[in-house]
């Protein structure tokens, strides 16, 4: 059943509440906020009322008063990723650990939808805002987020990037990172190891940062062990699994030679993978691949999946563990612009054979 407030609306009000328990709006407002000492007898007289009127508080007017479950942003491109909902969850976790309710925006890329939401947690003093994910490195960009972490700043939050592009120095913002471009160093050296020579890359945006940083650690790897990496082994997509089937058709039906495949991420090795069996080439029989970021179907594929292990869900929780203790004041003597890096390491499967090892495949 409905409670009908005293003015003959649908929803009960606080100074309904304030009527049914004989005390003045102020004083529910105490009891409820729980920020003020009130006497046993009155917070009894106004829960009841709250009960009896099934008085619900707007959660939005407790938040912009400070009061009520303090909360965090948490803003990414696309949650159905299995790399950004294992971050999502450790940033769940660690809030709900903490105390705080964490609120979460998928964008879809759109940079006006990012900033409203942004705004919206600003508006009602989220602890921190949390962007996760890589992106352009432009001069509009690091003046839009540089903005965003001001503004932030200013109203007592904390502006918190994971595995976005950094901001010029001094900016009040937080840092969360991995070793990207040393993961994929490592990877494309434990291939090269093998003997490979001819290692073909399915890359992501040519503009994106985190497709950068991995590009960057494939040619490093050619360049320590004196191999020329040659550009038509590189091919742009994104970082899905259908770009990862494409590429590899793409690659088969030119008649690209190559002995191994270096995947910017496991979604586009699994699709990547998929090509390779429909045209009948064992892996690692015939062709090596490698993937990035150990999602947990990588073991799970056949063969399972050699890969670079990125601590997802940990940045998940160090970022907001790191926004709430500057917050809290235990970072006050932390320089304005923090920087964490987190590493990364290869972790070795079934889906890489040795050149002219025949036992596989």
């Amino acid at each position: 059943m409905t409670r009908k407030s005293a003015d003959g609306g649908g929803r009960s009000t606080i100074r309904d509440v304030a009527a049914r328990a004989g005390v003045s709006a102020a004083t529910v407002s105490r009891v409820l906020g729980g920020a003020y000492p009130v006497s046993t007898a009155t917070r009894t007289q106004v829960l009841r009322a709250v009960r009896e009127l099934d008085y619900v508080a707007d959660a939005r007017a407790k938040a912009i008063a400070g009061v009520g479950t303090p909360t965090l942003g948490f803003v990414l491109d696309d949650i159905t990723g299995p790399s950004f909902a294992l971050m999502a969850h450790g940033v769940e976790r660690e809030a709900t650990r903490l105390g705080h309710l964490c609120l979460v925006c998928s964008t879809d890329g759109d940079a006006a939808h990012e900033l409203d939401f942004i705004e919206t947690m600003r508006a009602q003093r989220a602890a921190a805002v949390i962007l996760v994910g890589g992106g352009a490195d432009t001069p509009e960009y690091r003046s839009r987020t540089a903005r965003v972490a001001d503004a932030l700043a200013a109203a007592g939050s904390r502006l918190v990037l994971c595995g976005r592009p950094p901001l010029d120095p001094g900016a009040p913002v937080t840092v969360i990172e991995y070793d990207n471009e040393g993961g994929a160093y490592a990877l494309c050296a434990h291939v090269l190891s093998q003997g490979h020579r001819r290692i073909l890359f399915l890359g992501g945006e040519p503009e994106h940062t985190t497709a950068q940083g991995r590009e960057r650690g494939y040619l490093a790897a050619h360049r320590a062990r004196g191999v020329e990496a040659d550009p038509a082994l590189r091919l742009a997509g994104d970082f899905t699994r259908d770009s990862g089937y494409r590429s590899m058709r793409r690659a088969l039906e030119d008649g690209l030679d190559f002995t191994a495949v270096m995947a910017a991420t496991d979604m586009v090795a699994a699709g990547a993978l998929t090509a390779l069996h429909e045209a009948e080439v064992s892996v690692p029989g015939d062709v090596s691949l490698v993937g990035y970021d150990d999602i947990p179907f990588a073991r799970d594929l056949y063969p399972p999946l050699t890969t670079v292990r990125v601590p997802y869900e940990e940045l998940g929780r160090l970022a907001v563990r790191t926004a709430l203790e500057r917050g809290r004041g235990r970072g006050r003597d932390a320089p304005p612009d923090e920087h964490v890096l987190l590493g990364t390491h290869v972790v070795v499967r079934d889906s890489v054979r040795a050149v002219g090892d025949s036992s596989a495949g």
